[in-house]
């Protein structure tokens, strides 16, 4: 399968479910009597009761190879315990119904787009083991029973899985296996240790800085300090003289050095003498880009949503609210920067490394190596961090560019400097409001617009079919398009500003920006009419109980309303993303003026739930990574040059920052929803509100740590 960006949003969707199950019944036949007894592409049993779940999704930490086989194991019957996980390579059996055609982890979706095709695996699978058993002891099928990797029969009967293997193998996969009632699930929905924790506790776990290939080179690459910037000349004399260096060569991104060892490739790229071609993107910075999208916002731009007459009946209000937010640029820093090993020879390819987009990677592995898909190899290693960041190839493509003319193994190693400097970040963007108030001080026209550059556009070119011109980006809508809140008069538009800086998906995307703009304004409403946060909130979802379910539970386990120590105030915020709907309530405080979140009370509604511990971690996290945003994140520019290098001037949380943190789940029958993001979005606004309700100042522009609060809580 030849994969290309632009394929992202070109090719049909909804063929997952269906090409995932056919490959398991042509894999079925293909076993013959092979002693590995693999239905399909997700599992395979040895003789030696081994059972093997195969996952086409990369683990970054989001505990998917403990979710997924779950999945498998739960309708197969066997024993968890002594499951064996293994990355797949990439198969078209791996693409779910949400990835348009791609291999790819992201969006929040690999539990919930793969949970159908898991299943049914499982199932196959299970029916195969079972049929395999009756027809040996010439019994009925539907008098047996697959169970911790055991089948069972009448008399006492039983036959453990590995033992059944081989005649299972023989047996056609069913195209409609029977799936289990979900009352009847002993696995599914309860609390699963993770599989990948021992690795990575004990350090076994390989991740992709820790490829070593026997031959293997160490590059790193001197690339343009200016956005857009591109090299003019370069002389290596000085770098080949490092010792340890081996290699100095130009390629698209700049100039690689390569080595025996890391540090003496650093050595080398610092010894390097080049000439940059600036370009124009010398001219950007900060406060040109902030003037940009002010202007843009002048702008009529796309309509999102329009309910009823906002305009007119903003134009004839008796009050009215109206503010701007704003949101800076944002870096994924992941904790492993970039890094990819290559290796290209007459006959093959290999790539091994922390790789979000298996589709994408073999796209570069076919275009660089000039050989076929078949004889390329992705090998997915465990990812320490993603965000959305390795959704790109850029690293993919120069291990494989360098690999080709060094004629070696190569691995590629960015540092934290290279990480932030060459990102795609989340884009800045400006969020115009104003609504109107009823005599009573209830709100009844919303009027959003929305400034911005576009992720689409910078992904997928400027046309494509699906979507026609991008000027109306729907990842930069996200949220705000879908404004939950029962206000007859809504309008929402988007205006696309492009600005120079490259930009990618951030973890929750556009509902980072979105979320914490309409919550936060939201609250200025409620103050604006006179009425409590919650209250407001209450009477705009009362249709929509999924929002008001977890907006009760959030604020009744956080104590809303009760008494609060002297110099701390609540905060709450609600917001659906990804299918799942979360709510927090937080407690701040302020120390020497600046903000301290003290707690942090989340519910959440993500439907049906495969693994709680994982629906927990996955919203605590998502609540780190939100709140090292809000109060530090921030990434500047100037005279073209990104200005933040390291974690001192673009820093996470630190432990003494992190608030305590309550995680509730609201029990759902809704359809389930993804859990990777939804806890990123709600964290700022509730923090934004919790400041305001506690100093009377409203910050409006992210980070919270530069704005400017009073000495003392009011």
């Amino acid at each position: 399968m030849k994969a290309t960006r632009r394929a992202f949003l070109e090719t049909a969707t909804g063929a997952g479910l269906v090409l995932a199950f056919r490959f398991g019944e042509e894999d079925a036949r293909a076993a013959g009597s092979a002693a590995a007894f693999a239905p399909n592409a997700f599992l395979r049993i040895t003789a030696d009761d081994a059972v093997t779940i195969v996952v086409g999704k990369s683990e970054m930490g989001q505990g998917v190879h403990t979710s997924l086989p779950m999945i498998v194991a739960e309708e197969l019957g066997c024993d968890f315990a002594r499951v064996t996980v293994e990355m797949g390579g990439v198969n078209k059996a791996f693409v779910t119904r949400g990835d348009l055609g791609y291999q790819v982890t992201g969006g929040s979706e690999s539990v919930r787009n793969s949970y159908d095709t898991l299943r049914l695996a499982g199932a196959a699978a299970r029916e195969m083991l079972v049929g395999a058993a009756a027809d040996g002891w010439g019994v009925s099928a539907a008098d047996c029973a697959a169970e911790a990797g055991v089948v069972t029969g009448p008399g006492g009967k039983r036959a453990t899985f590995g033992e059944l293997a081989d005649r299972a193998a023989q047996r056609r996969a069913p195209r409609h296996p029977a799936l289990k009632d979900p009352s009847r699930f002993t696995l599914v929905g309860t609390r699963a240790h993770r599989v990948d924790l021992p690795a990575k506790i004990d350090g076994s776990a390989v991740f992709g800085m820790d490829v070593k290939l026997r031959g293997m080179l160490i590059a790193v690459v001197a690339r343009c300090p200016v956005l857009g910037g591109a090299l003019r000349s370069f002389d290596a004399k000085k770098a080949l003289a490092v010792p340890g260096v081996k290699q100095v060569f130009a390629i698209p991104s700049g100039v690689a050095v390569l080595a025996e060892t890391t540090f003496a490739a650093m050595r080398g790229r610092d010894a390097l003498v080049m000439t940059w071609d600036e370009g124009a993107g010398a001219q950007i910075d900060s406060a040109s880009i902030t003037k940009e999208l002010a202007a843009a916002g002048k702008r009529k731009g796309r309509k999102a949503r329009r309910n009823g007459s906002p305009g007119s009946v903003l134009a004839h209000a008796l009050k009215k609210v109206e503010a701007v937010y704003e949101t800076p640029f944002l870096a994924h820093a992941t904790m492993e920067p970039q890094n990819c090993t290559a290796s290209i020879d007459g006959t093959g390819c290999d790539v091994w490394g922390p790789i979000q987009n298996q589709s994408d990677a073999l796209s570069a592995a076919t275009k660089v190596s000039g050989l076929p898909a078949s004889a390329i190899r992705i090998h997915t290693t465990y990812l320490g961090g993603g965000f959305g960041r390795r959704l790109e190839s850029d690293h993919v493509l120069e291990a494989l560019r360098i690999a080709r003319v060094a004629k070696v193994p190569v691995k590629v190693v960015w540092t934290r400097d290279d990480d932030l400097a060459h990102d795609f970040y989340r884009p800045a963007s400006r969020h115009q409001f104003r609504a109107a108030l009823d005599a009573d001080g209830w709100p009844i026209a919303w009027e959003h617009k929305i400034v911005s550059p576009s992720i689409v556009a910078r992904v997928v070119g400027e046309k494509v079919p699906l979507l026609g011109s991008i000027v109306l980006d729907p990842t930069s809508v996200d949220g705000a398009a879908q404004l939950p809140y029962a206000i007859p008069n809504v309008e929402v538009r988007y205006v696309r500003q492009e600005v120079g800086v490259p930009v990618g998906p951030w973890r929750s995307v556009g509902h980072s920006q979105n979320a914490w703009a309409v919550e936060s304004f939201l609250d200025e409403v409620a103050a604006a009419g006179g009425k409590d946060p919650v209250e407001l909130r209450r009477r705009l979802l009362a249709k929509s109980p999924r929002h008001l379910a977890v907006l009760e539970k959030a604020v009744k386990e956080a104590g809303w309303g009760t008494p609060l120590a002297s110099g701390r105030a609540r905060g709450v915020a609600v917001h659906e993303a990804f299918g799942t709907v979360v709510a927090q309530v937080v407690e701040v405080s302020l120390a020497e003026g600046a903000a301290c979140v003290e707690r942090v009370v989340a519910a959440v509604d993500c439907g049906r739930v495969v693994n709680p511990d994982t629906v927990e971690a996955q919203i605590e996290g998502g609540i780190v990574f939100g709140l090292s945003a809000a109060l530090h994140g921030a990434i500047t520019i100037a005279r073209g040059r990104v200005e933040q290098a390291n974690f001192d001037g673009y820093p996470p949380v630190r432990m003494k920052e992190m608030p305590k943190v309550e995680v509730h789940i609201v029990p759902s029958d809704a359809a389930m929803g993804g859990i990777g993001e939804p806890g990123v979005p709600v964290i700022a606004p509730a923090v934004g509100n919790a400041l305001a309700a506690l100093t009377g100042k409203r910050v409006r522009a992210l980070p919270f740590d530069a704005a400017s609060f009073a000495a003392e809580p009011r």
